[in-house]
């Protein structure tokens, strides 16, 4: 296992797997769910809480590293871990979702993008050959092929031809990876399946983009406005068809039940800004469902947030100190909840390997369904 790139798949129960993935920076054990660093930070989070909170991945991003502070200086620094002080793996997302969400401020052709900054409207090109090229010069263990993301709904052409260039893409950005890495692949490129709502054209960018070999595949195009039960009703016909001895990541996914129902599906890799974001707002995540802690029922509570965690915050600090801190708008607040919210996400995870590994993940996911499915 001390190759990058080596994937061990442990156990597997229906389509639900466990497995291990070989990095240049730690081995990642899955399922797992990665924290969002989209600016080279996990928001009110330094390195060694991450830690000690069970994270294994940090995400970072290639549109907002590139405007800010540029790739450059992050090379000169040592690159992202050093530059960031963490030093596990780190995944970088290849800023093709950035691009899609800059719609008004990009320009699209065959060559790549053109797009002005959104914070001072300086005009930049992402291309697959830049971004294979900025994601090498952070450091990244994970790096994502430049693809388009579409809106939801879209077209059946709309679909059909962002399929077709990402394609393109996809093998532009392999021989550009290729080219950088040589005969050491040290960042792993990761293929991006894309294909809207529909089973047909999922399924046909998933056959067109595996067949090009790669050390790992994504689902794309999830979590772009679409009603959630079409993925949950479309992921268990797509996942477990994608190649079995090869990490399997759905990006930007999402809440516990979300995870739970992907996992089931054969999903091993997970990202999402939601329990980061959320925290900041006094929203929690705990076994027994979502909560708001800014709720008069909590103002004379001594109780922690969650009776079954044991996370910093819920060994130390009570539900009325946390409300009144939330209601108080005190830095501290966004660092708690989000120290605990990522703790549960983590969490959730582990014990998902845990039951995969020792048979039992069918009644943990019937537990997690009757815990989740109300919040």
């Amino acid at each position: 296992m001390n190759e990058p790139g080596t994937f061990k798949l442990e156990a597997e129960v229906g389509h639900a797997r466990a497995a291990r993935l070989q990095t240049a920076h730690g081995e990642i054990q899955t399922p797992v769910f990665m924290a969002v660093g989209t600016k080279a930070t996990v928001k009110a989070m330094t390195p060694e809480e991450l830690k000690s909170s069970g994270c294994q991945v940090v995400l970072g991003n290639t549109y907002h590293l590139h405007i800010r502070p540029g790739e450059d200086l992050i090379k000169k620094m040592g690159g992202l871990h050093k530059f960031m002080n963490w030093h596990g793996p780190i995944l970088t997302d290849s800023g093709g979702f950035q691009v899609f969400s800059l719609a008004g401020l990009r320009k699209l052709t065959e060559a790549g993008v053109e797009f002005r900054s959104h914070i001072d409207g300086n005009r930049h090109f992402l291309s697959p050959e830049t971004s294979m090229q900025i994601q090498m010069d952070l450091g990244s263990d994970i790096i994502m092929a430049f693809d388009e993301c579409l809106k939801h709904p879209s077209t059946e052409d709309e679909i059909k031809n962002s399929m077709a260039l990402t394609l393109r893409w996809l093998q532009r950005s392999k021989d550009a990876w290729t080219s950088l890495c040589g005969t050491r692949k040290e960042s792993l490129l990761f293929g991006i399946v894309q294909g809207g709502l529909k089973l047909e054209s999922r399924l046909k960018s998933l056959e067109e983009t595996c067949s090009i070999d790669l050390p790992g595949y994504a689902l794309g195009g999830f979590s772009v406005g679409e009603p959630i039960e079409l993925m949950h009703r479309l992921l268990p016909n797509v996942s477990h068809r994608m190649p079995k001895h090869k990490p399997r990541y759905l990006m930007g996914v999402g809440t516990p039940l979300d995870l739970i129902v992907a996992v089931d599906s054969g999903i091993d890799m997970f990202d999402c800004v939601l329990p980061t974001r959320v925290a900041r707002n006094g929203t929690i995540y705990t076994w027994n469902g979502k909560l708001s802690i800014k709720r008069t029922e909590f103002r004379d509570d001594p109780g922690p947030l969650d009776p079954e965690c044991d996370c910093y915050t819920c060994k130390h600090y009570s539900r009325a100190y946390l409300r009144h801190l939330i209601l108080c708008d005190e830095i501290l607040a966004s660092r708690l909840n989000t120290i605990h919210n990522l703790h549960f996400f983590f969490a959730l995870m582990r014990k998902s390997r845990e039951s995969i590994m020792n048979g039992t993940w069918e009644e943990f996911r019937n537990d997690c369904y009757r815990r989740f499915t109300a919040s």
